[in-house]
């Protein structure tokens, strides 16, 4: 669910724009944040990874029942799962693991390695076009649909066991998808206003002052990034590593001492609101089904690890 200018979401979409560290700690600290307001919370990331196992497990069973074979796989751990976005102020993780490139990386040949591409491939031909049916419903799925505020229609077919298993976390799958494209659309409305937002830019402003005193001289994180892709295209993979993690612990470091992360939210949270009086509603159907999801997959996948 990230955006354009969320410059180094190196895993998976992060859970909310800016809150990007990447302990238990922050995730803990996001969900508490976002409980002390009265409308339903977002999922952290972890929650969003008992989802995915959740309905990869349903997904297995189902296509067993089909006579197929499909591999719940998820490669990476649940530390390499943190989010990396805008605003990353875990410091121990960054120092660790920079902006993620390696995990990308590792995330990158997973999915030339995923086993149910190797099993699909290895099934004759009519026997693959069973399994594509098995999987996704064929040219017979249902189709659904969603009008988002900001304009334009979304539309995608849900058929098969990945539309089972969909449909036994979420329910009614249309009107799931239209409740996720609305909130999406309206949280990405929020945080672009965050971009230009005066609070943010002076906390920004903080941050990049900071940077400099430490031999970093860049405007914003966004620019970090880029500078650390741009040096170290050439250097030993060594040498970029320590490099990339050097430059990620200082920023994460600064964003610390400058709290640029809560101040994102804080302004998030604010923009967010603004749109609460007309879509309001949509938010908390779509954070509603959402935690009710969340408790089917906790009964079916436990807690990821």
């Amino acid at each position: 669910m990230r955006r354009a200018y969320s410059v180094a979401c190196a895993v998976t979409a992060v859970v909310t724009a800016f809150a990007t560290g990447c302990t238990h700690d922050t995730d803990t600290r996001t969900a508490t944040a976002a409980a002390q307001r009265a409308e339903p919370r977002e999922l952290t990331y972890t929650e969003e990874l008992r989802l995915s196992d959740a309905q990869q497990r349903l997904t297995a069973r189902c296509m067993a029942e089909q006579g197929f074979t499909h591999h719940v796989y998820r490669p990476l751990t649940v530390e390499e799962h943190h989010p990396v976005g805008y605003v990353q102020d875990d410091i121990a993780w960054a120092r660790e693991h920079g902006y993620g490139s390696r995990i990308q990386e590792k995330a990158d040949k997973a999915r030339l390695d995923n086993p149910n591409v190797a099993y699909r491939k290895s099934l004759p031909e009519q026997r693959r076009r069973d399994y594509d049916t098995a999987l996704g419903g064929g040219a017979e799925a249902r189709e659904v649909s969603a009008e988002v505020p900001a304009g334009g229609t979304y539309r995608k077919r849900v058929g098969g066991c990945v539309g089972k298993a969909e449909e036994q976390l979420y329910g009614d799958p249309e009107a799931w998808f239209a409740a996720d494209k609305t909130a999406a659309a309206l949280q990405a409305h929020a945080m672009e206003a965050v971009l230009d937002d005066s609070r943010f830019t002076a906390a920004v402003k903080r941050w990049s002052q900071c940077m400099r005193r430490a031999g970093h001289p860049y405007a914003d994180p966004g620019e970090a990034r880029e500078a650390v892709r741009q040096q170290t295209r050439r250097l030993p993979e060594t040498k970029a590593f320590e490099t990339e993690r050097e430059i990620a612990g200082t920023d994460a470091a600064c964003a610390r001492d400058t709290s640029l992360r809560e101040v994102a939210e804080e302004r998030e949270a604010h923009h967010l609101d603004l749109l609460r009086g007309e879509y309001g509603d949509a938010l908390d159907t779509a954070r509603r089904i959402q935690r009710d999801a969340l408790a089917r997959a906790e009964k079916i996948a436990g807690r990821p690890s």
